[in-house]
């Protein structure tokens, strides 16, 4: 089984753009946003964890995003400054949602099912 970091690198930088022009249309529903998101942490944990196993790889990236989420119910002046920038907004969010985790765990579940996927066509 061959896996190739150029592979989840391209898939990386497809799903950013796919997500930053999912908020430029607004019949695209935020959610998908977040969606795309959790998937882009879930290639760029497969880019970093190359050898490990879809499991681990699917429970950090879940760790990440849960981590990320539940750090906005964190307010501190500093930490809400940050997360008023584009940057910030984009990597650390502004407000707690319970929908979010609901969006991230369903895409790290479609990176789980591309990433098996892929193997099957390397192997």
């Amino acid at each position: 089984m061959i896996k190739s970091r150029g592979t989840y690198f391209i898939l990386i930088f497809f799903t950013i753009i796919i997500g930053l022009l999912s908020r430029e249309f607004k019949v695209v529903p935020l959610f998908a946003g977040d969606i795309l998101w959790a998937l882009m942490v879930y290639f760029l944990v497969r880019f970093l964890l190359i050898d490990k196993p879809i499991s681990i790889v699917i429970i950090t990236s879940l760790l990440f995003c849960y981590f990320i989420e539940f750090s906005q119910l964190y307010k501190a002046p500093w930490i809400d400054s940050l997360r008023h920038t584009v940057f910030g907004r984009l990597v650390l969010g502004e407000t707690f949602l319970w929908g979010d985790i609901l969006s991230y765990t369903i895409g790290i579940g479609i990176g789980g099912l591309v990433d098996s996927w892929i193997l099957k066509l390397k192997s």
